[in-house]
């Protein structure tokens, strides 16, 4: 990295515009950078510092970035920085500008802050002008931490070389030092293995502490299906042998359950024993106990018996009584059947003399017989009045008829003459439609034949206008595919050649001793020839040909399809012309929109031709009904005139018929209606006499069957029947009772019955008590078995979960004790760490090591020779060791302490150490050239001699080609150093001198 030009406006104690050219002062190797206290020499590497990380170093950086603004700048002067420089080979420049507070626009009171503001631009060499990269804070930042591969806490402590933070770090101790170099060497990855180690650590302890935590639970879970009989190890989540504790109590607790188990299981077979003792004493009890109440039950019911005796006797003599008096029952339904015939024959006799005339009321069945005839005889005489009628109403209805035809005929007449006398216009306006549809329809074919071809013009102007793409694309995909081929032949080539290059080795392989070599025939193969890294073999070569002649062929292809879209353009083109595509759819629309209109109007051609003979059809069928209705009126006078005579003639005849009577019809409704009663009244009466006859013989029938019954009247018979429920019940009751009887006398009778009653009574109660002591004594040795049986299962379960666990658990405790190791090991806790000493500052002292031997090469210089930087990793007091820097004193050959280093040595041990650490943290920063650095302050502490050694290698680092800027205020550097860039304050702000070689 090389600084060419920073320009500084309104930047810390700068009011203006300031600007340093580093390349003039760059020129002499050594320049000094001076002036007095507060005049600004820091604020010029802050300035290099904020332009190329956006901050400037430690607590000078504000939050907002407001305090970076000079107190002497115009209020409408903006902050900014712009520093040119080479990196990598790459030409740039930065502008920075940082938020700050502005008057508002517009001559409006108050301020305003405006963001902060950045640019990167790199110079094209070719073009000679600049070219932006970006204007992003975080783009910028990214690039230039990038570039020079350092942040900017290294950039600080390796560019902008401060004495005092390094005479801090040579005094330091180890736990300080680490901080430096950790925020140099960016150690924090080995920090963060640390951590993860101790992490992985606990995260291992708690996973087998969970384990142990479950495996303690199965066991507390087992203690109590052991019945608290099982004694846990007392011993905690996590500490070894808890499982090997837990699983031998486990097997103690399985082994007296099993016991126990067996004990009860024989206390159940005496058990089982006694309760069946028990079960047959109790059944040989209750069998006597059923006997003894069955005698006894057999005797109640014989009592019951005797009592109902007398009862039992009279439903004996009414079932008797019922029996005769069946015989009686058929001359009883008769008698009744013949009551009910005669007295529906009366009420009708009554109801059909009700409706005869009073003349009628007291006539016998006879005389009503012979008025109904004489009734009839006058209605035979009225048929031919009836026919006379009927033929009065059609005469009627004829003349209605000749009526509606006159008035129809006359509405036809008037409407036919009124569309005759349109019919002329009528059919020259017909005649016109149909002449405008066939001049339509001429137009229409002639535009039908020009159609064809302009559709086919436009459809191939369309395709040539998709050919032509179709061309370029195909035009592209073959360069394409010839691009690929030629790649591909020339890899193929390519491969081809490295094989022959090492087609010995290749014949090599296929050696064998004491065979003749394929080449040059000999037996012996002394020094065969072998592959070397990169070897072509024939696979290869043969996969690089295979894959040339794909690509040939798809350039082959590609060819082909173009020639072949080509071929399709010149057909499209000669069809369509060049005429463009839009202008031909144009045409054709118009053209399809004059043809659309012709087909249309011709279209109503058809309908005007079929209008016109739907129209003259029309004119000859009114004509033909114009003559025809003339007709049908002269025909109607003479057929009025026969009607008129034929009414008169027949209204004469039925006047006298009819008589007083509304009409003929209703004369002969009345005759009808009283023939019909005088009918029925005659018939009715002829029936009440007949049924009155066959009552009277059934009354004699019925006395008769009552005295042969043997009751004394045929009311007493019909009381002594019984309905069928009546004679049901009562067979119901007297079958009961002999089979109750039955039944009373066969139990009275059984051996065993009449045995138990002899005996004296049982005492049910207790035998049912012992037997149910027997069967509870029976439930509890049976539960205390399954009890035992429960308990053995559960604790064969949980034992062999816990052995399962306790396997499960073996990795996770071997990768908990690996981890822990590890983790000690690398947090220096661990014994196996002799020095205690961590990871991060185990290879933080390697950093050192280095920084020691690249700052002794200088210091020896400065020294003339007699002091060495050494690195010690021996432990301080009871800390932690690793970070140690002590200096060897050549003269007495002594290793002593940084510390005690005069403050003129300790200047010149520390300048050594920052080079030494600059050199380091380039190194590690990937080689990145450093080709201008700056020192602040200390070298007022040095006599002449070694301010002269000093200075005389800061300038061999000019070997280097890098310029060193000095910032100092010892006035004998003034003298010796030629360059200078000298900070003069003001009451204005402070100003830039710049004086060359």
């Amino acid at each position: 990295m090389r600084l060419h030009r920073l320009d500084l406006t309104a930047f810390g104690p700068f009011g203006g515009s300031q600007s340093v050219d580093f390349d003039e002062l760059s020129a002499a190797g050594l320049f000094l950078l001076h002036g007095p206290t507060g005049a600004g020499k820091t604020s010029v590497l802050d300035a290099v510092c904020y332009a190329l990380y956006g901050s400037v170093p430690g607590a000078r950086q504000s939050a907002q970035g407001l305090t970076l603004r000079s107190d002497h700048a115009a209020p409408g002067t903006r902050t900014e920085v712009t520093l040119e420089l080479t990196v990598a080979g790459r030409r740039l420049e930065v502008t920075r500008q940082p938020p700050w507070e502005r008057p508002k626009k517009r001559g409006r009171p108050g301020t305003t802050v405006e963001k902060a503001q950045s640019g990167l631009r790199e110079y094209d060499a070719v073009a000679g002008a600049w070219k932006d990269l970006s204007r992003s804070h975080q783009e910028i930042g990214e690039e230039i931490t990038q570039l020079l591969g350092m942040s900017r806490e290294q950039f600080c402590q390796v560019v902008l070389l401060p004495q005092g933070d390094f005479a801090r770090f040579l005094r330091a101790d180890a736990e300080a030092r680490g901080r430096l170099l950790g925020r140099l060497f960016d150690t924090q990855r080995f920090a963060e293995v640390e951590k993860r180690l101790a992490e992985r650590r606990r995260a291992a302890e708690a996973r087998v502490r969970e384990g142990d935590t479950a495996l303690l639970a199965d066991a507390h879970r087992m203690q109590q299906a052991a019945g608290d009989a099982m004694e846990l190890p007392e011993l905690a989540p996590g500490e070894p042998g808890l499982a090997e504790a837990v699983l031998t109590a486990a097997a103690v607790a399985r082994s007296s359950a099993r016991e126990q188990l067996t004990i009860a299981e024989c206390g159940r077979l005496a058990a089982e024993s006694a309760q069946a003792a028990a079960e047959r004493a109790l059944a040989d009890v209750r069998e006597l106990d059923r006997l003894q109440r069955r005698f006894a039950e057999a005797r109640e019911r014989a009592r019951l018996l005797e009592e109902r005796a007398g009862a039992h006797r009279e439903a004996q003599a009414r079932m008797e009584r019922a029996r005769k008096a069946e015989a009686v029952a058929p001359a009883l339904e008769l008698r009744e059947a013949a009551d009910a015939e005669h007295r529906r024959a009366a009420a009708a006799e009554t109801r059909a003399r009700a409706l005869l005339p009073e003349g009628f009321v007291d006539a016998g069945a006879g005389g009503l017989a012979t008025a109904a005839r004489r009734a009839a005889e006058k209605l035979g005489g009225l048929e031919s009045a009836r026919r006379g009628e009927l033929r009065l109403a059609g005469l009627l209805a004829e003349r209605t008829d000749l009526d509606r035809q006159e008035r129809a005929d006359e509405d036809v007449l008037a409407e036919t003459e009124g569309w005759l006398a349109g019919w002329d216009a009528t059919r020259a306006a017909l005649q016109e439609r149909v002449e405008s549809a066939q001049e339509a329809a001429t137009r229409a074919e002639q535009l039908a034949v020009q159609r064809e071809p302009a559709q086919r013009r436009l459809k191939a102007a369309r395709v040539r206008d998709q050919l032509d793409r179709d061309s370029d694309d195909a035009q592209r995909k073959t360069l394409t595919a010839g691009d690929r081929a030629l790649a591909a032949r020339t890899h193929w080539l390519d491969l081809k050649e490295q094989r022959l290059n090492g087609i010995a080795a290749e014949l090599a392989a296929t050696l064998r001793d004491g065979e003749p070599c394929a080449v040059c025939g000999g037996t012996d193969h002394p020094a065969p020839a072998r592959k070397v890294a990169g070897h072509v073999d024939r696979e290869a070569e043969e996969q690089a040909l295979a894959a040339y002649q794909r690509a040939e062929r798809h350039r082959a292809d590609a060819e082909r399809d173009l020639g072949r879209v080509r071929e399709n353009l010149a057909a499209a083109r000669a069809e369509a012309g060049d005429a463009p595509t839009g202008r031909l759819a144009a045409e054709a629309e118009e053209l399809e929109s004059v043809y659309g209109l012709a087909r249309r109007d011709a279209s109503a051609l058809h309908p005007a031709r079929e209008e016109l003979r739907r129209a003259e059809q029309e004119h000859e069928r009114r004509t033909a009904a114009q003559r025809e209705a003339a007709v049908r009126a002269a025909s109607r006078v003479g057929h009025r005139e026969r009607l008129e005579r034929e009414r008169a003639a027949l209204e004469e005849e039925l006047a006298e018929a009819r008589g007083s009577a509304r009409s003929v019809s209703a004369r002969a409704e009345q005759l009808e209606r009283q023939a019909s009663r005088l009918t029925d009244a005659a018939e009715a009466a002829r029936a009440a006499e007949e049924s009155a006859g066959r009552l009277k013989a059934a009354d004699g029938r019925l006395d008769e069957a009552a005295f042969r019954a043997g009751f004394d009247t045929p009311r007493a018979a019909a009381d002594a029947l019984l309905d069928d429920a009546a004679h049901r019940e009562l067979q119901h009751r007297l079958d009961a009772w002999q089979s109750e009887e039955a039944a009373v006398r066969a139990v009275l009778a059984e051996p065993d019955t009449v045995a138990a009653a002899q005996e004296p009574a049982v005492d049910l109660a207790a035998a049912e008590q012992e037997a149910g002591r027997a069967a509870e004594r029976l439930r509890r040795a049976a539960s205390a078995q399954d009890e035992a049986a429960r308990r053995c299962a559960e604790l064969d379960r949980l034992s062999a979960r816990a052995a399962d666990a306790v396997r499960r658990l073996a990795p996770l405790r071997e990768e908990y004790d690996r981890v822990a190791r590890m983790a000690g090991l690398t947090a220096g806790t661990s014994a196996d760490n002799e020095r205690k000493m961590r990871l991060e500052a185990y290879v933080l002292a390697a950093r050192l090591e280095q920084v020691a031997a690249a700052a002794t090469v200088r210091l020896q210089r400065m020294s003339s020779g007699r002091y060495t930087l050494v690195h010690s990793d021996d432990r301080a007091g009871r800390g932690r060791s690793g970070l140690g820097l002590h200096v060897v004193d050549a003269w007495t050959g002594r290793e002593r302490d940084t510390a005690t280093l005069s403050g003129g040595e300790t200047f010149f041990a520390s300048l050594a150490l920052a080079l030494g650490l600059a050199d380091v943290v380039t190194d590690e920063a990937g080689g990145v050239r450093l080709d201008t650095l700056f020192i602040d302050e200390g070298f007022g502490s040095l006599d002449d001699q070694t301010l002269d050694e000093v200075l005389d290698v800061l300038d061999s680092l000019r070997e280097r080609d890098r310029s060193v800027g000095i910032v100092s205020h010892v006035a004998d550097l003034r003298r010796r150093i030629h360059a200078q860039l000298e900070i003069v304050k003001g009451r204005s702000g402070s100003v830039v001198r710049q004086r060359g070689q």
